[in-house]
Protein backbone atom coordinates (compact mmCIF):
# COMPACT_ATOMS: atom_id res chain seq x y z
CA UNK A 1 0.00 0.00 0.00
CA UNK A 2 2.84 2.41 0.84
CA UNK A 3 4.44 1.73 -2.54
CA UNK A 4 1.18 2.49 -4.32
CA UNK A 5 0.81 5.84 -2.57
CA UNK A 6 4.37 7.03 -3.11
CA UNK A 7 3.96 8.36 -6.69
CA UNK A 8 0.90 10.34 -5.69
CA UNK A 9 2.76 11.83 -2.71
CA UNK A 10 5.71 12.70 -4.92
CA UNK A 11 3.44 14.39 -7.45
CA UNK A 12 1.73 16.40 -4.71
CA UNK A 13 5.05 17.57 -3.32
CA UNK A 14 6.23 18.49 -6.82
CA UNK A 15 3.07 20.56 -7.36
CA UNK A 16 3.56 22.45 -4.11
CA UNK A 17 7.25 23.16 -4.72
CA UNK A 18 6.72 24.13 -8.36
CA UNK A 19 3.84 26.44 -7.43
CA UNK A 20 5.91 28.24 -4.79
CA UNK A 21 8.95 28.47 -7.07
CA UNK A 22 6.83 30.06 -9.80
CA UNK A 23 5.28 32.48 -7.33
CA UNK A 24 8.83 33.50 -6.37
CA UNK A 25 9.71 34.51 -9.91
CA UNK A 26 7.19 37.34 -9.71
CA UNK A 27 9.43 39.72 -7.76
CA UNK A 28 12.37 39.91 -10.24
CA UNK A 29 10.01 39.66 -13.21
CA UNK A 30 7.95 42.60 -11.95
CA UNK A 31 11.11 44.72 -11.96
CA UNK A 32 11.76 43.86 -15.61
CA UNK A 33 8.14 44.55 -16.53
CA UNK A 34 7.97 47.75 -14.46
CA UNK A 35 11.06 49.16 -16.19
CA UNK A 36 9.87 48.17 -19.68
CA UNK A 37 6.16 48.99 -19.76
CA UNK A 38 3.79 51.58 -18.40
CA UNK A 39 2.57 50.31 -15.04
CA UNK A 40 -1.12 49.95 -15.82
CA UNK A 41 -0.54 48.63 -19.33
CA UNK A 42 1.86 45.96 -18.09
CA UNK A 43 -0.56 45.05 -15.32
CA UNK A 44 -3.47 44.79 -17.75
CA UNK A 45 -1.63 42.33 -19.97
CA UNK A 46 -0.54 40.34 -16.95
CA UNK A 47 -4.14 39.95 -15.79
CA UNK A 48 -5.38 39.21 -19.32
CA UNK A 49 -2.81 36.44 -19.78
CA UNK A 50 -3.53 34.98 -16.34
CA UNK A 51 -7.27 34.97 -17.06
CA UNK A 52 -6.75 33.07 -20.32
CA UNK A 53 -4.55 30.50 -18.59
CA UNK A 54 -7.02 30.01 -15.73
CA UNK A 55 -10.11 29.78 -17.96
CA UNK A 56 -9.66 26.12 -19.08
CA UNK A 57 -9.15 25.00 -15.48
CA UNK A 58 -12.33 26.79 -14.43
CA UNK A 59 -14.29 25.18 -17.29
CA UNK A 60 -12.94 21.65 -16.86
CA UNK A 61 -12.02 21.26 -13.19
CA UNK A 62 -14.58 23.26 -11.20
CA UNK A 63 -18.34 23.63 -10.90
CA UNK A 64 -18.17 26.84 -12.97
CA UNK A 65 -19.45 29.05 -10.14
CA UNK A 66 -22.53 26.84 -9.70
CA UNK A 67 -22.34 27.01 -5.90
CA UNK A 68 -21.23 30.61 -5.49
CA UNK A 69 -23.08 32.65 -2.88
CA UNK A 70 -24.18 36.26 -3.20
CA UNK A 71 -21.69 37.45 -0.58
CA UNK A 72 -18.84 36.02 -2.63
CA UNK A 73 -19.33 38.64 -5.35
CA UNK A 74 -18.53 41.47 -2.95
CA UNK A 75 -15.50 39.65 -1.55
CA UNK A 76 -14.11 38.83 -5.01
CA UNK A 77 -14.57 42.45 -6.08
CA UNK A 78 -12.66 43.62 -2.99
CA UNK A 79 -9.91 41.07 -3.67
CA UNK A 80 -9.60 42.31 -7.25
CA UNK A 81 -9.45 45.98 -6.23
CA UNK A 82 -7.16 45.66 -3.22
CA UNK A 83 -5.30 42.40 -3.53
CA UNK A 84 -4.65 42.56 -7.26
CA UNK A 85 -4.91 46.14 -8.52
CA UNK A 86 -3.49 47.76 -5.38
CA UNK A 87 -0.85 45.10 -4.91
CA UNK A 88 0.31 45.02 -8.53
CA UNK A 89 0.50 48.80 -8.94
CA UNK A 90 2.43 49.26 -5.70
CA UNK A 91 4.72 46.37 -6.62
CA UNK A 92 5.56 47.73 -10.07
CA UNK A 93 6.09 51.31 -8.93
CA UNK A 94 8.20 50.07 -6.02
CA UNK A 95 10.35 47.69 -8.07
CA UNK A 96 11.18 50.54 -10.44
CA UNK A 97 13.04 52.23 -7.58
CA UNK A 98 14.52 49.40 -5.55
CA UNK A 99 16.47 46.20 -6.18
CA UNK A 100 15.25 42.65 -6.61
CA UNK A 101 17.07 41.61 -3.44
CA UNK A 102 15.40 44.29 -1.33
CA UNK A 103 12.05 43.55 -2.97
CA UNK A 104 12.42 39.84 -2.25
CA UNK A 105 13.35 40.53 1.36
CA UNK A 106 10.40 42.83 1.96
CA UNK A 107 8.00 40.41 0.24
CA UNK A 108 9.23 37.60 2.50
CA UNK A 109 7.68 39.45 5.43
CA UNK A 110 4.18 38.80 4.06
CA UNK A 111 3.33 35.85 6.38
CA UNK A 112 4.28 37.88 9.45
CA UNK A 113 2.32 40.93 8.29
CA UNK A 114 -0.67 38.73 7.47
CA UNK A 115 -0.53 37.17 10.93
CA UNK A 116 -0.52 40.66 12.46
CA UNK A 117 -3.55 41.58 10.34
CA UNK A 118 -5.37 38.46 11.53
CA UNK A 119 -4.69 39.48 15.12
CA UNK A 120 -5.94 43.04 14.56
CA UNK A 121 -8.97 42.39 12.35
CA UNK A 122 -9.99 38.80 13.13
CA UNK A 123 -9.16 38.59 16.82
CA UNK A 124 -6.60 35.83 16.29
CA UNK A 125 -4.38 35.10 19.25
CA UNK A 126 -0.90 36.60 19.37
CA UNK A 127 1.79 34.19 20.54
CA UNK A 128 5.57 34.08 20.77
CA UNK A 129 6.04 32.65 17.29
CA UNK A 130 3.95 35.34 15.63
CA UNK A 131 5.55 38.12 17.68
CA UNK A 132 9.01 36.76 16.91
CA UNK A 133 8.25 36.55 13.19
CA UNK A 134 7.04 40.16 13.13
CA UNK A 135 10.10 41.37 15.04
CA UNK A 136 12.49 39.48 12.74
CA UNK A 137 10.73 40.80 9.64
CA UNK A 138 11.00 44.41 10.85
CA UNK A 139 14.66 43.93 11.80
CA UNK A 140 15.57 42.34 8.46
CA UNK A 141 13.83 45.00 6.37
CA UNK A 142 15.43 47.77 8.41
CA UNK A 143 18.89 46.19 8.17
CA UNK A 144 18.89 45.70 4.42
CA UNK A 145 17.64 49.24 3.79
CA UNK A 146 19.81 51.12 6.29
CA UNK A 147 23.02 49.27 5.44
CA UNK A 148 22.76 48.84 1.69
CA UNK A 149 26.41 48.05 1.09
CA UNK A 150 27.79 49.59 -2.05
CA UNK A 151 24.64 49.63 -4.15
CA UNK A 152 23.63 53.20 -3.25
CA UNK A 153 20.17 54.30 -4.28
CA UNK A 154 19.44 56.90 -1.62
CA UNK A 155 15.94 58.09 -0.87
CA UNK A 156 14.47 56.63 -4.08
CA UNK A 157 15.47 53.14 -2.98
CA UNK A 158 13.90 53.68 0.43
CA UNK A 159 10.71 54.90 -1.22
CA UNK A 160 10.74 51.83 -3.43
CA UNK A 161 11.05 49.58 -0.39
CA UNK A 162 8.17 51.48 1.25
CA UNK A 163 5.99 50.86 -1.80
CA UNK A 164 6.85 47.16 -1.70
CA UNK A 165 5.84 47.15 1.96
CA UNK A 166 2.56 48.76 0.90
CA UNK A 167 2.17 45.94 -1.62
CA UNK A 168 2.70 43.48 1.25
CA UNK A 169 -0.13 45.15 3.16
CA UNK A 170 -2.39 44.82 0.11
CA UNK A 171 -1.38 41.17 -0.22
CA UNK A 172 -2.17 40.57 3.44
CA UNK A 173 -5.59 42.11 2.81
CA UNK A 174 -5.98 39.69 -0.12
CA UNK A 175 -5.35 36.73 2.16
CA UNK A 176 -7.65 37.96 4.93
CA UNK A 177 -10.43 38.77 2.47
CA UNK A 178 -10.09 35.29 0.97
CA UNK A 179 -11.08 33.85 4.33
CA UNK A 180 -14.47 35.53 3.88
CA UNK A 181 -15.24 33.47 0.77
CA UNK A 182 -17.81 30.72 1.15
CA UNK A 183 -17.15 27.04 0.47
CA UNK A 184 -19.22 27.42 -2.70
CA UNK A 185 -16.40 29.05 -4.67
CA UNK A 186 -13.11 27.27 -5.26
CA UNK A 187 -9.72 28.95 -5.04
CA UNK A 188 -9.22 28.64 -8.80
CA UNK A 189 -12.63 30.18 -9.49
CA UNK A 190 -11.86 33.05 -7.12
CA UNK A 191 -8.46 33.65 -8.77
CA UNK A 192 -10.04 33.64 -12.22
CA UNK A 193 -12.87 36.02 -11.31
CA UNK A 194 -10.55 38.42 -9.47
CA UNK A 195 -8.04 38.40 -12.34
CA UNK A 196 -10.82 39.18 -14.83
CA UNK A 197 -12.14 42.08 -12.75
CA UNK A 198 -8.63 43.40 -12.10
CA UNK A 199 -7.90 43.29 -15.83
CA UNK A 200 -10.95 45.46 -16.52
CA UNK A 201 -9.87 47.95 -13.83
CA UNK A 202 -6.36 48.10 -15.25
CA UNK A 203 -7.76 48.73 -18.73
CA UNK A 204 -9.56 51.81 -17.42
CA UNK A 205 -6.46 52.98 -15.53
CA UNK A 206 -4.29 52.46 -18.60
CA UNK A 207 -6.56 54.64 -20.73
CA UNK A 208 -6.68 57.30 -18.02
CA UNK A 209 -3.04 57.52 -16.93
CA UNK A 210 -0.58 55.69 -19.18
CA UNK A 211 1.12 57.88 -21.81
CA UNK A 212 0.66 55.14 -24.43
CA UNK A 213 -2.24 52.91 -23.37
CA UNK A 214 -1.59 49.26 -24.27
CA UNK A 215 1.64 50.20 -26.03
CA UNK A 216 3.97 47.19 -26.03
CA UNK A 217 5.17 47.25 -29.64
CA UNK A 218 8.57 48.77 -28.88
CA UNK A 219 9.48 46.37 -26.08
CA UNK A 220 12.41 44.02 -26.61
CA UNK A 221 12.19 40.23 -26.58
CA UNK A 222 13.41 39.91 -22.99
CA UNK A 223 10.74 42.29 -21.70
CA UNK A 224 7.96 40.62 -23.67
CA UNK A 225 9.07 37.20 -22.42
CA UNK A 226 9.07 38.50 -18.85
CA UNK A 227 5.54 39.88 -19.28
CA UNK A 228 4.29 36.62 -20.81
CA UNK A 229 5.84 34.47 -18.08
CA UNK A 230 4.69 36.87 -15.35
CA UNK A 231 1.10 36.49 -16.48
CA UNK A 232 1.01 32.85 -17.59
CA UNK A 233 3.21 31.24 -14.93
CA UNK A 234 2.84 33.33 -11.78
CA UNK A 235 -0.73 34.48 -12.42
CA UNK A 236 -2.14 31.35 -14.04
CA UNK A 237 -0.14 28.15 -13.69
CA UNK A 238 1.27 28.73 -10.19
CA UNK A 239 -2.15 29.00 -8.47
CA UNK A 240 -3.36 25.86 -10.27
CA UNK A 241 -0.30 23.86 -9.20
CA UNK A 242 -0.43 25.13 -5.63
CA UNK A 243 -4.17 24.70 -5.06
CA UNK A 244 -4.15 21.23 -6.66
CA UNK A 245 -1.34 20.12 -4.38
CA UNK A 246 -2.74 21.85 -1.29
CA UNK A 247 -6.05 19.99 -1.58
CA UNK A 248 -4.23 16.65 -1.25
CA UNK A 249 -1.38 17.54 1.12
CA UNK A 250 -1.48 17.82 4.93
CA UNK A 251 -1.33 21.34 6.32
CA UNK A 252 2.17 20.82 7.71
CA UNK A 253 3.53 20.00 4.25
CA UNK A 254 1.89 22.99 2.57
CA UNK A 255 3.30 25.25 5.29
CA UNK A 256 6.84 23.96 4.80
CA UNK A 257 6.61 24.30 1.01
CA UNK A 258 6.08 28.05 1.39
CA UNK A 259 9.77 28.46 2.19
CA UNK A 260 10.57 27.89 -1.49
CA UNK A 261 9.01 31.16 -2.66
CA UNK A 262 11.39 33.69 -1.05
CA UNK A 263 14.40 31.52 -1.94
CA UNK A 264 13.26 31.48 -5.56
CA UNK A 265 12.71 35.25 -5.54
CA UNK A 266 16.13 35.97 -4.03
CA UNK A 267 18.15 33.63 -6.23
CA UNK A 268 16.46 34.81 -9.43
CA UNK A 269 17.12 38.43 -8.47
CA UNK A 270 20.80 37.63 -8.94
CA UNK A 271 20.29 35.49 -12.05
CA UNK A 272 17.70 37.53 -13.98
CA UNK A 273 18.65 41.02 -12.82
CA UNK A 274 22.41 40.55 -12.51
CA UNK A 275 22.52 42.11 -9.05
CA UNK A 276 25.80 42.04 -7.12
CA UNK A 277 25.89 39.95 -3.96
CA UNK A 278 26.46 41.83 -0.70
CA UNK A 279 26.85 40.20 2.72
CA UNK A 280 24.28 42.63 4.07
CA UNK A 281 21.78 41.01 1.69
CA UNK A 282 22.33 37.66 3.38
CA UNK A 283 22.01 39.17 6.84
CA UNK A 284 18.79 41.09 6.13
CA UNK A 285 17.16 38.31 4.16
CA UNK A 286 18.25 35.78 6.79
CA UNK A 287 16.41 37.66 9.53
CA UNK A 288 13.21 37.90 7.53
CA UNK A 289 13.52 34.27 6.42
CA UNK A 290 13.95 33.20 10.05
CA UNK A 291 10.65 34.93 10.74
CA UNK A 292 9.10 33.00 7.85
CA UNK A 293 10.35 29.75 9.37
CA UNK A 294 8.62 30.68 12.63
CA UNK A 295 5.39 31.24 10.71
CA UNK A 296 5.83 27.89 8.95
CA UNK A 297 6.04 26.18 12.34
CA UNK A 298 2.98 28.17 13.44
CA UNK A 299 0.98 27.07 10.38
CA UNK A 300 2.19 23.48 10.68
CA UNK A 301 1.26 23.21 14.34
CA UNK A 302 -2.28 24.39 13.64
CA UNK A 303 -2.72 22.43 10.40
CA UNK A 304 -3.89 19.08 11.76
CA UNK A 305 -7.60 19.42 11.19
CA UNK A 306 -9.35 19.56 7.82
CA UNK A 307 -10.23 23.21 8.35
CA UNK A 308 -6.64 24.13 9.07
CA UNK A 309 -5.57 22.32 5.91
CA UNK A 310 -7.90 24.55 3.92
CA UNK A 311 -6.52 27.63 5.69
CA UNK A 312 -3.07 26.47 4.64
CA UNK A 313 -4.27 26.55 1.04
CA UNK A 314 -5.61 30.08 1.49
CA UNK A 315 -2.26 31.22 2.88
CA UNK A 316 -0.83 30.69 -0.62
CA UNK A 317 -2.51 33.95 -1.64
CA UNK A 318 0.06 35.87 0.39
CA UNK A 319 2.83 34.56 -1.89
CA UNK A 320 1.31 35.48 -5.21
CA UNK A 321 3.93 37.80 -6.97
CA UNK A 322 1.62 39.77 -9.02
Amino acid sequence: MAEAQRPSGTATLAQLLAGMALFGTSTPLSKIVGESFSVFTGSFFRMAIATLVLLPFVLWKTDRFAKIERSDFTVVAAIAAVGMVGFTAAMLFGMRMTTGVIGSTVMSSTPAITALGAVIFFGAAMNRRKAGAIALAVAGIALINIFRGGDGGGDARLLGAALILLAVLFEAAYTLLSRKLSDGISSIEASFAASLLAGLLFAVLSFAFDPRPFGIGEADTRSLAALLFWGAATGGLAPVLWYTGARKAPGALTARAMAVMPLSALSLSYVLLGEVFEWIHLAGFGLVFAGLILMIFEHASSGKSQKDAKDGEIEAHEHRRC
